[in-house]
């Protein structure tokens, strides 16, 4: 099937290395939240308000549930209460901080100055006293999120390697490795994986993939995405019917979530 009347802007052929790399996040992206409370109304209330701005929102009501959480999926941001049951606040951000650098905004009922120093001092990045005003809370979150974001776009470049789960690639080299194996791809194969792991979350449709990989003037059709995909997945996926870094959304295109 050729590609027919087309309205994509042009992209150049031949696109430089190290690019794909630097591609931002241009569509609009769910951020992922926890929200950490015993007080179930105060979790539902959060919970509605940020879905409105099309956040996605898992929700825990003791620490042991929310550091299980923390360490079984990655969040942009988590929301956690001082006083909890099983395990307070400051116990489970000082373990979450053992393994990750996620943001982290203290929810308390207090308002001790010593209680938002310790926060703080156990690796909160902000705090916020109950009662709060819920679109300052989604203001202070937002704002945390992006600073967060800049500084791993930043560092990533910088390093020119990303790395996710098992796999790592290096753009100045183009060399990809899974699991501590060099995997030797393609130019392509490596063009087109290095623009999908570079934007998680975002869906290409096999036009826009084709349009970006190969360039606006590359004369085949969008069959060449599915058997690049293809064999990009026999390489690098241990499982390829059941991969973990190429997905597909069914009737639009490929993309990776992490």
């Amino acid at each position: 099937m050729r590609r027919m009347g087309r309205t994509e802007n042009p992209v150049p052929s031949g696109l430089a290395r190290g690019r794909l790399a630097r591609m931002r996040k241009d569509a609009v992206m769910a951020y992922k939240v926890l929200v950490v409370d015993d007080e179930k109304l105060i979790v539902k209330g959060i919970r509605f308000s940020l879905e409105q701005d099309d956040m996605e929102v898992d929700c825990a009501y003791d620490g042991g549930e929310a550091l299980k959480m923390a360490r079984q999926k990655e969040y942009d941001i988590i929301l956690l209460d001082l006083m909890l049951p099983v395990m307070d606040g400051l116990t489970v951000c000082r373990e979450i901080r053992e393994f990750s650098d996620v943001p982290i905004i203290m929810l308390t009922a207090k308002s001790d100055d010593m209680d938002k120093i310790m926060g703080l001092e156990y690796g909160a990045d902000d705090y916020v006293t109950k009662p709060f005003n819920i679109l300052e809370l989604k203001a202070r979150i937002k704002a945390i999120i992006r600073r967060s974001t800049k500084s791993r776009v930043k560092e990533q470049e910088k390093s020119h390697r990303i790395a996710v789960r098992d796999l790592e690639m290096d753009t100045d080299s183009r060399r990809v490795f899974v699991k501590g194996r060099e995997i030797n791809l393609t130019a392509k194969e490596f063009d087109l994986l290095e623009l999908l792991l570079s934007n998680p979350g975002k869906v290409y449709s096999r036009e826009e993939l084709l349009n970006i990989v190969w360039g606006f003037e590359y004369p085949g059709d969008v069959r060449t995405v599915d058997v690049h995909v293809r064999r990009l997945r026999e390489k690098i996926e241990e499982n390829p019917s059941d991969p973990h870094y190429v997905y597909t959304k069914w009737g639009v295109g490929y993309y990776y979530k992490d």
